[in-house]
């Protein structure tokens, strides 16, 4: 089944710059994008600004698919597969999205050429900290096998701004510290502020009688938050079809830890802090929203 339809960006052209996988046009891209992306030059150009011209230019031959994608399912009125879950342990993104393309070592030719460490370029990319093994690792993987096998396909999930923790023993106890997996932002997800929705948490139900007299029963809730989702394509194996996982963060929510627990999940919001501490189970029902 091929996702390119009416409708979407034109079919995926060798010659377009954008979309070309030969390797002088990624090393033209490469350098446009270290130019007009990051606002750089060689002589001024550090390893993570090369990183992100590289995953920029891989990026543009990932939104092609994706914008097609979209659209044909939204042509086709396709039914989807909703996957629900806190964790997606989806691991670094720019190699990944290589071997997927085909042009891993396509890539490697083009960055060598231009006088650069393909393995260091790669290794500048901080893991994103939404997962803690096997759970995460299982719903990341069902959303690379169901991109591959082109099923329709939204994954749900919890952007968590400091990922899962760092461990280290203090007095015998165990002591967290944040993963600012973040904190120079990342090239792979676009943010959806026109797609913001209320989340409701906690609450209890209560009766009521409706304009006919009749018994009825409503959800009033605790609280309610603003949920900002976050889009990142998930590119199936040697495939035209990129699904999305579509990560929700709680809006307006800043802040810096020394340590994460369970009362600072509960405090700043389920999408702060992936782990940490939980003794009393809090951070488990702030997450459950009960």
């Amino acid at each position: 089944m091929d996702m390119l339809v009416a409708g979407a960006p034109s079919a995926i052209s060798p010659d377009d710059e954008r979309t070309a996988f030969s390797k002088e046009a990624l090393k033209r891209a490469f350098l446009d994008k270290l130019f007009y992306m990051q606002g750089k030059f060689p002589a001024l150009a550090t390893k993570r600004d090369y990183y992100l011209a590289l995953a920029y230019v891989v990026r543009d031959r990932l939104l092609q698919r994706w914008v097609s994608t979209a659209a044909a399912y939204t042509g086709q009125r396709s039914r989807t597969v909703a996957y629900l879950s806190a964790e997606f342990l989806i691991g670094p993104h720019l190699g990944n999205n290589l071997v997927n393309l085909g042009i891993y070592e396509t890539a490697k030719e083009a960055v060598t050429e231009l006088g650069l460490g393909f393995d260091e370029l790669l290794q500048q990319e901080e893991e994103p900290g939404l997962g803690n093994g096997g759970l995460g690792r299982l719903a990341a993987c069902f959303l690379d096998s169901m991109a591959t096998l082109q099923i329709p396909t939204m994954g749900y999930g919890i952007r968590y701004e400091f990922g899962i923790f760092e461990q280290e023993i203090v007095d015998g106890w165990q002591a967290e510290r944040t993963d600012k997996w973040l904190r120079f932002g990342t090239p792979w997800d676009i943010a959806r502020p026109e797609w913001a929705v209320e989340v409701k948490l906690g609450g209890r139900i209560e009766t009521y009688a409706d304009e006919h007299d009749r018994n009825r029963v409503r959800w009033v809730p605790e609280r309610v938050v603003i949920g900002v989702p976050y889009d990142t394509p998930i590119l199936g194996y040697r495939s035209n079809t990129a699904n999305t996982l579509r990560l929700i963060v709680r809006e307006g929510m800043t802040m810096g830890l020394a340590g994460v627990g369970a009362g600072l999940v509960c405090a700043v919001g389920v999408s702060q802090v992936l782990g940490g501490a939980d003794p009393a189970g809090k951070a488990r029902e702030a997450r459950l929203g009960v």
